[in-house]
C-alpha cells in the first residue's frame, strides 16, 4: 500500500479488521528452488528486501520465537505445518533482525495487539508480499496471525489476540501462524496500556511507546 491510498484503506472498512500496509507491488510466494537470495536494501526504518525469501523452514522441525519487549518476554510457538509461507517469512525477517526495536503501534484492549512495522505507522512492510494460507484453526487468546490490507497482501505485520471481544468472532482469512505458549501475561500488559486516538481516529495508539526489542528464533528437530 502506498501513502496516496486513503486512511479507510489503511484500516480497511471496519476498525475491528486487522491492517497490513507498506506492501510492495510484487506479490510472490517463496519458491523452494531457483529463487535468488533476497537482497536487503537499507532504509531509515530498517531493511527492505527485493523479493520474498525462498522456503528454508523445515515443516518437520519445531520453531519457537522469544519476543523481548519493554513489558517483559513471551514465547511464540510457530506452526510451519499449518502456515509454512508465513512461518518462513517470519523466521527469515527475525533472523535478519527486522523486528528489532520496533513498536506495538496498535493496541485494542480485549481484542488484539499489533506490531511488525519498523516505521511504527501501519504503512511499513518488508518490500514483498506473499499469499494467504488456509485458516484451519480458531482465533482465540494467544493466536498469532498475519495482518493484511486485503487478500494475499501479507508482509511483516502481525497481531496477537488478547481477548474474546465480539470483534474476534468476525475475524476470518488472517493467516494463523503461531500461538503464545509462555508469557501471555506480558502480552496482556501490552494490551492494557493507555491509548489515544491514532491519526484515523481509532482509539488504539499507545500513549507511551511499547517496544518489541528483539525476536530470537529457536529451531529443533
Amino acid at each position: 500500500m502506498h501513502r496516496k491510498e486513503t486512511n479507510l484503506r489503511r484500516f480497511l472498512l471496519f476498525p475491528l479488521l486487522i491492517l497490513l500496509a507498506g506492501c510492495a507491488s510484487t506479490a510472490a510466494s517463496p519458491s523452494p528452488t531457483a529463487t535468488p537470495k533476497p537482497k536487503p536494501v537499507p532504509t531509515p526504518f530498517g531493511a527492505r528486501f527485493s523479493h520474498a525469501p525462498a522456503m528454508t523452514v523445515n515443516v518437520k522441525h519445531s520453531y519457537t520465537a522469544t519476543m523481548v519487549t519493554s513489558k517483559g518476554t513471551f514465547t511464540i510457538k510457530l506452526l510451519p505445518k499449518v502456515a509454512p509461507l508465513a512461518v518462513n517469512s517470519f523466521v527469515f525477517l527475525a533472523r535478519h533482525k527486522y523486528y528489532q526495536h520496533i513498536q506495538f503501534f496498535r493496541v485494542i484492549s480485549g481484542f488484539m495487539v499489533q506490531t511488525g512495522d519498523p516505521t511504527n505507522t501501519g504503512f511499513g512492510g518488508p518490500g514483498y508480499t506473499f499469499r494467504d494460507e488456509k485458516v484451519t484453526l480458531p482465533y482465540r487468546v494467544g493466536t498469532v496471525a498475519m495482518a493484511n490490507s486485503g487478500p494475499n497482501s501479507n508482509g511483516s505485520q502481525f497481531f496477537i489476540v488478547v481477548g474474546m471481544s465480539p470483534s474476534v468472532s468476525q475475524l476470518h482469512g488472517y493467516t494463523i501462524f503461531g500461538a503464545v505458549t509462555k508469557g501471555m501475561n506480558v502480552v496482556e500488559k501490552i494490551a492494557n496500556v493507555p491509548v489515544v486516538d491514532n491519526p484515523t481516529g481509532e482509539l488504539s495508539q499507545p500513549l507511551s511507546p511499547v517496544w518489541l526489542k528483539s525476536v530470537t528464533i529457536h529451531e529443533s528437530h
